[in-house]
């Protein structure tokens, strides 16, 4: 996904800058290092935070030349990180996991959305409001996700063979044409698209009823972050100031966006909703006291147990909090 403040690439480019650019670790223009992120999908509000960090000139500022590769269905975060022709990119806790299982060396160095963002939407008519309203009711989703509405089911005793699944697009057709009674989705899209046509689905986010697995989860290999530490804090650095701007003003970042990219076919007031509804996502109280992309070992907890009911099994070293430590400290 403006200010008000003096821009930090304004403050150094006066005298007045150099000792807190010394203070932060920023590097001379000449030592740039040439850096490439990759991002988890196509250009949206989703990752503003990167766009304002790279319009604003914090990377460069702090010695980097970032490339922000696009994601998308054709484009997986996981292959082009640990080839090493990616320093970080953004995944989800359980596709890291994955990675991990088939000797990936990946760590979690970072998380942006501190709330996973599957819900369960509906209609004001017939509301989902908690996880037992789903028996009796017919949900469209991919079959890919059966997992996940399992892993739900069993974090609250529902009852899953009394949930009628309905395989469907990603699409709030069915829901809309009434065949089916709610939608399993991303908070900040098919939710969005229905408030768009002037409706007002209901949501149940799954995160406030046990489902913890972190999402926009920054990756990077262990090799990266014993060798190439330096670059990945700077990155990380970057990547905090640009969220901490989205969090002030995110229709700005919104703006900004569909700016940026004038052939994504992106509507900005699309975008600015969007934006709205990811800021409780992405700043918790975890973030307000301890700063963006912050985990703690309970939520790490958390999710060790929501994904073994993935299947998936994992411990608590795939998440190193060495970096955001040491950046947040200072």
């Amino acid at each position: 996904m403006t200010s008000k403040r003096v821009s930090r690439r304004g403050f150094l480019a006066t005298g007045a800058g150099a000792g807190l650019a010394a203070s932060l670790g920023v590097r001379p223009a000449f030592a740039a290092s040439d850096v490439a992120f990759q991002l988890s999908w196509l250009p949206s509000v989703q990752f503003a935070g990167s766009y304002i960090a790279k319009s604003r000139g914090y990377w460069r500022d702090l010695g980097l030349s970032v490339s922000l590769n696009p994601g998308g269905p054709n484009a997986p975060v996981e292959p082009p990180v640990v080839a090493g022709n990616a320093l970080m990119g953004i995944s989800a806790a359980d596709y890291t996991a994955a990675a991990v299982a088939q000797g990936a060396p990946f760590r979690i160095i970072a998380v942006a959305m501190q709330k996973n963002p599957f819900v369960i939407a509906s209609l004001p008519d017939k509301p989902v409001n908690e996880p037992k309203d789903l028996e009796g009711r017919k949900l469209g989703m991919a079959l890919a996700n059966t997992p996940v509405l399992k892993a739900l089911c069993s974090l609250n005793d529902v009852n899953f063979d009394a949930i009628e699944i309905v395989p469907t697009q990603y699409d709030a057709a069915p829901l809309l044409a009434g065949q089916v009674d709610c939608l399993l989705c991303w908070e900040t899209d098919l939710p969005v698209a229905m408030m768009m046509r002037g409706l007002k689905p209901v949501t149940m986010l799954m995160a406030d009823y046990g489902y913890a697995v972190h999402s926009q989860t920054y990756i990077a290999t262990e090799d990266s972050i014993a060798n190439r530490r330096t670059d990945l804090i700077a990155l990380l650095r970057g990547e905090i100031h640009g969220w901490n701007d989205y969090q002030t003003d995110p229709d700005a970042a919104a703006a900004l966006t569909v700016k940026m990219f004038p052939d994504a076919g992106l509507d900005l007031e699309t975008q600015k909703l969007q934006a709205a509804r990811q800021l409780p996502l992405m700043f918790t109280d975890a973030t307000e006291s301890n700063g963006f992309g912050w985990f703690s070992d309970d939520s790490i907890a958390a999710n060790i147990n929501t994904l073994a009911l993935l299947g998936q099994d994992v411990s608590p070293d795939l998440w190193d909090r060495s970096l955001l430590e040491e950046i947040h400290a200072s």
